[in-house]
């Protein structure tokens, strides 16, 4: 039976048998089910004591300071961007996170946009549905085997994709905060210079405002207009509107995308071009890792209530 004194505010579902274990713990709200979530929120406040987010559900120091009981935010999410860390920070609350899980499925991810891209995969695709095989042969598209691919943050994320990318026998270097002195692959500090000297940058840091904007329009001229741009980390990472700018005037070749700077809208000019390919946010959307992730998330409350140490504590 779930524990009623303690309600979960949860303001992104977590699979089903995960949030089934979850109501069998607490008192469960489903505030993205609420038809007037401010009102829902009144009646539940005094009783929250946890939440579960992602990163697509902001958990701003307004919605902390509005619940005057809450011990914990788990994010059901690797990243954690969208949570006031300061203002949780002030009243003692925890916040958790799911990292580690989601590094291969999101690798492969940015490998799947680097190949689809190069090898034209969507547009080919197209070709063969809609009978135009029968006029003539596909344009052809580019081998990786040989380009350089700069890599924008060196974390688990991008140590993955650098390792499925060399088996590709591509060149990595890449950018990041600081210098890894671990790793034999070229660092460049400045970024306009790696994306001069890069075919393909892929970016793999976090979120947030040291990260915001980080590709801009002098950044994607440097890439060039044989250069090609993925992201799998933050759509707040590359200013959107440059980057329309610059694939409308072919200032590059293309870009792969997983996420957008304002979810789910992504800009109308991105989905009428041939060289951009676009995906829904789902680059750890897999049965076997969202099972993983809401798994931790369950630990980590668990632990949390019972006294004990938290699985994956950021703050």
């Amino acid at each position: 039976m779930p524990n009623n004194s303690r309600t979960v505010l949860v303001l992104h579902p977590l699979l089903a048998p995960e949030m089934a274990k979850l109501e069998m713990m607490f008192r469960v709200v489903r505030l993205y089910n609420e038809a007037d979530p401010e009102k829902a929120l009144q009646t539940i406040k005094n009783d929250v004591v946890a939440i579960v987010s992602n990163f697509a559900t902001p958990v701003r120091r307004g919605l902390i300071e509005a619940l005057p009981n809450l011990e914990i935010v788990a994010q059901y999410a690797v990243g954690y961007d969208n949570i006031d860390l300061e203002a949780a920070k002030e009243r003692g609350i925890a916040v958790t996170n799911t990292p580690d899980v989601l590094t291969d499925d999101t690798a492969d991810t940015a490998v799947s946009l680097l190949l689809a891209l190069s090898r034209r995969i969507c547009e080919a695709d197209m070709f063969v549905r809609v009978g135009k095989w029968s006029s003539g042969s596909f344009p052809l598209g580019t081998t990786p085997k040989g380009k350089t691919v700069g890599i924008v943050g060196l974390g688990r994320i991008g140590r993955a994709i650098a390792k499925r990318l060399v088996a590709f026998d591509m060149r990595v270097v890449y950018h990041g905060r600081k210098q890894k002195a671990e790793l034999a692959w070229p660092f460049y500090k400045d970024l306009e210079k790696m994306a001069a000297e890069s075919d393909y940058l892929v970016l793999a840091c976090s979120g947030g405002p040291e990260t915001h904007h980080i590709i801009n329009a002098k950044v994607l001229e440097a890439l060039g207009p044989k250069g090609y741009l993925i992201n799998i980390a933050r759509g707040s990472v590359v200013d959107e509107d440059a980057l329309v700018d610059a694939l409308v005037h072919k200032r590059i070749a293309g870009a792969g995308l997983d996420v957008y700077a304002r979810e789910p809208h992504v800009p109308d000019a991105l989905k009428t071009m041939d060289n951009v390919v676009l995906l829904p946010h789902i680059a750890s959307a897999t049965l076997e890792t969202r099972t993983i992730m809401g798994e931790i998330v369950l630990a980590n409350l668990e632990a949390h209530f019972s006294g004990k140490a938290l699985i994956t504590r950021v703050v």
